[in-house]
């Protein structure tokens, strides 16, 4: 996929949309992790919330893993870059996999 195709306006509401998400699913994995250890109950009804947002920081977890990797071979920071790709998720690991495309582009 070439992010140059993709309008910039929506890579931008993706990537806030996705910092945004990726806080509230550790805050709430924390209170969850909070509640659990507190002795405090839960309600039944968030198990599915529960598990979409582990599906979410796993996937996410694994693009950042792959992003660390990556990085130093793009002369990238991979700590810095791995934090940012698990925050921004797929968009900012196609990001860092697009940079040799982009200065290959003959002009």
């Amino acid at each position: 996929m070439n992010l140059n195709q993709i309008n910039p306006n929506l890579i931008n509401l993706v990537k806030v949309v996705s910092t945004t998400v990726m806080f509230s699913a550790v805050g709430l994995e924390l209170g969850n992790i909070y509640a659990l250890t507190n002795s405090i109950r839960v309600p039944s009804n968030l198990d599915i919330v529960f598990v979409v947002e582990r599906i979410a920081v796993t996937s996410h977890f694994i693009e950042a893993i792959i992003a660390g990797f990556f990085a130093p071979a793009k002369n990238k920071q991979p700590i810095q870059y791995a934090v940012y790709t698990f925050f921004t998720g797929t968009i900012g690991l196609l990001e860092l996999l697009q940079i040799d495309k982009v200065e290959e582009k003959p002009n």
